[in-house]
């Protein structure tokens, strides 16, 4: 059975979580803990730039102000399936590159990107390969608003919504 980690920031923001059956609450430790025993199949997260060949850059802007990495590093370095989720451009440029030009948190890592525009695959070797759409988004938007070459799938899908 797939096992996914949530992170919940309780204590960081000062949010309250409510529970239902079957969730659980553990501490930042204990979280780090299963990240670096393996104990988890799947790691979504955020990001400032990916690259075609999966590196990730996502924990600093040189010249900004930073508390640390946090626990990127490891959960990228743990050997789970890594999907990023994020904005497609920034201030109209593309985050989607041939190379980062931020600080890498992990080369080679990430396995799927998905943004309000599309969701590419990541293969380590021969780049990405673009396989949804958003409704009414074309290849030749995706094309325009992504720093670097990619395939298109033969069947090619539109981003379905739960």
């Amino acid at each position: 059975s797939s096992r996914v980690l949530w992170t919940l920031a309780v204590t960081q923001f000062k949010e309250t979580v409510t529970t239902i059956p079957g969730s659980s609450i553990f501490s930042s430790a204990e979280s780090f803990a299963m990240i670096r025993g393996k104990h988890m199949d799947l790691t979504i997260l955020g990001a400032l730039e990916v690259n075609q060949y999966g590196d990730l850059a996502n924990w600093i802007v040189p010249g900004k102000m930073v508390k640390g990495m946090g626990g990127a590093m490891d959960l990228v370095s743990s050997g789970t399936r890594v999907v990023v989720t994020m904005e497609h451009t920034a201030k109209g440029r593309p985050k989607i590159l041939d190379n980062c030009s931020l600080p890498l948190t992990g080369k080679r890592v990430v396995d799927r990107i998905i943004t309000e525009m599309a969701v590419f695959d990541v293969d380590k070797v021969n780049g990405l390969t673009l396989v949804e759409v958003a409704e009414g988004v074309t290849v030749d938007d995706v094309r325009k608003n992504t720093g670097t070459k990619f395939n298109v799938s033969k069947d090619l899908k539109t981003i379905q919504y739960a």
